[in-house]
């Protein structure tokens, strides 16, 4: 049995035992899937006193020696039930001698003996014992499970709860009834007698839902005075910054993924306060919401390293809330159109070049064709050499002359020849020179790049995106046929779906 602490593991495994030397009421019934808790094996194991149900904690006995007391014990058999059960938990902890000692037992175990393994670090189980046992994983307890356990245990009890009191404390049992249940108690004795609101959110050191639904609603719409006076507001009132930046990211995740799944807004996991909160701030879109994610998440770093975390905190805020305020690229985009007095058509500005022209059958008449099928056929290797480690001084079907540099590795001319003689099916002349390089193929693209650049440059868009972003350069060009150009949808800026792209937004 694996899984975190609290989802029942050791429960699970008495059950199993209860299940397995269940006898019936009437003492002749067999192993059963409900067994009938009135038969002396069932109470016994319920309460914890049956002879040959023994469980141990690993993290106390887990040397060698101790499992060699359990394993002289196995080959006798059960006292009065039908299995000897031996129930070990957190099983991780044994030492490797110990594990060693239980493999052969495992391997070829007694007829009357079972045993059940428990633990909470499932990758600290050497594989040889995972491979002679059945592995079962417990999920973690759904919020709605935890509320379920939980209206049952205060009906039982007779003690009254506010119901965002109970959601709260399952949330922040993070799936352990176990944990679930001891904040419950420590709640109820905090709120003399009753579970309240007040008094989970002081208990946990929660920061009020509320509250931080105010402020995200702040953030979103820019308002950077409204924003610090109710952080402020929330710092004097017990929040700690640390807890009001984790809240945030929390409604930031809920409202992209309500976004994403519309009915999740409904579902039975969320607290009321949650539920009007999505449907409030449901107008937010997945670009600013991607945008806010990245920011906070970079503020968890910058709030740990602060001297002082509420000054921290407000200059995290502050850069969300003007970044919120901020117009889209796309939008941005729209205004430099208008500006330079471009009409919105939608073309995109694409350059003719007779390279992208397709064709099956490539002739090696030119350098071009030569660099077209070195990547066609993907050789990355050899097309760097041609490009750097020699210069053409001729080029034709079949016949080459070319420079080749000192620094070219030895057997570049053997492998380009057997790469042309292979790809053509025609035996290849070429006319080889140890002397200086003249213009390579790299420099050639390179002047050509520059040339292409300034030419671009000229755009009425490009030079008005240029003048608008102050030390913008043009990095580097697609060449596209007009054809594919045309056929291509027009760009749409995300505006920060790309976390690269908002990275460099926000800067």
């Amino acid at each position: 049995m694996t899984g975190i602490r609290g989802v029942g593991k050791t429960t699970t495994a008495r059950l199993i035992a209860r299940a397995i030397n269940c006898i019936g009421e009437d003492g002749k019934g067999g192993p059963t899937i409900q067994p009938c808790g009135v038969c002396e094996n069932c109470k016994a194991i319920a309460e914890g006193r049956h002879i040959d149900v023994i469980e141990l904690d690993a993290a106390s006995k887990t040397g060698v020696d101790d499992m060699r007391e359990i394993l002289d014990g196995i080959s006798y058999k059960p006292v009065i039930a039908r299995y000897k059960v031996y129930i070990i938990d957190e099983v991780h902890m044994l030492s490797k001698s110990a594990f060693n000692a239980l493999l052969k037992t495992l391997e070829e175990p007694p007829a009357h003996v079972k045993f059940i393994f428990a633990t909470t670090e499932i990758r600290k189980v050497p594989v040889t014992i995972l491979s002679r046992c059945q592995r079962f994983d417990l999920q973690r307890l759904s919020i709605d499970t935890l509320m379920t356990l939980f209206h049952k245990v205060l009906a039982a009890e007779n003690i009254e709860y506010d119901e965002e009191a109970l959601h709260a404390v399952a949330r922040a049992a993070d799936g352990s009834a176990r944990d679930g249940l001891s904040m419950l108690d420590q709640a109820i004795v905090l709120g003399d007698g009753k579970v309240k609101s007040e008094t989970v959110q002081n208990m946990l050191g929660m920061v009020d839902r509320q509250q931080s639904g105010e402020l995200y609603e702040k953030l979103l719409s820019g308002d950077v005075a409204a924003v610090l006076q109710t952080l402020r507001t929330m710092y004097v009132n017990g929040a700690t910054p640390m807890l009001v930046l984790q809240d945030l990211i929390e409604i930031t995740h809920l409202l992209a993924k309500v976004k994403v799944l519309p009915d999740f807004a409904d579902d039975a996991s969320l607290s009321e306060a949650d539920k009007v909160l999505c449907k409030k701030l449901n107008a937010a879109p997945i670009s600013i919401l991607s945008k806010i994610w990245q920011m906070l998440i970079k503020g968890l770093s910058e709030l740990q390293y602060a001297t002082v975390q509420i000054d921290a905190l407000e200059m995290i805020l502050i850069r969300i809330a003007y970044s919120a305020a901020l117009p889209s690229p796309a939008t941005l985009l729209e205004e430099l159109k208008k500006k330079s007095g471009l009409k919105n058509n939608g073309a995109n500005i694409a350059v003719s070049d007779s390279m992208n022209a397709d064709s099956e059958k490539i002739a090696l008449d030119t350098t071009d064709d030569l660099l077209k099928l070195l990547t066609a056929k993907k050789q990355p290797l050899l097309m760097y050499a041609i490009k750097n480690d020699v210069s053409f001084k001729s080029f034709e079907n079949g016949k080459i002359h070319l420079a080749v540099s000192e620094k070219a590795d030895k057997n570049l001319m053997h492998d380009f020849r057997q790469f042309l003689e292979k790809e053509t099916g025609v035996a290849w002349k070429i006319e080889i020179d140890y002397e200086p390089l003249g213009e390579t193929l790299a420099f050639i693209e390179a002047k050509e790049l520059n040339k292409n650049k300034k030419n671009i440059s000229e755009y009425p868009l490009v030079r008005a995106i240029l003048n608008e972003f102050n030390g913008a350069t043009i990095e580097t060009i697609i060449r596209k046929s007009v054809q594919e150009a045309e056929d291509e949808e027009p760009t749409e800026f995300s505006g920060g779906e790309n976390i690269n792209e908002t990275q460099e937004y926000e800067e």
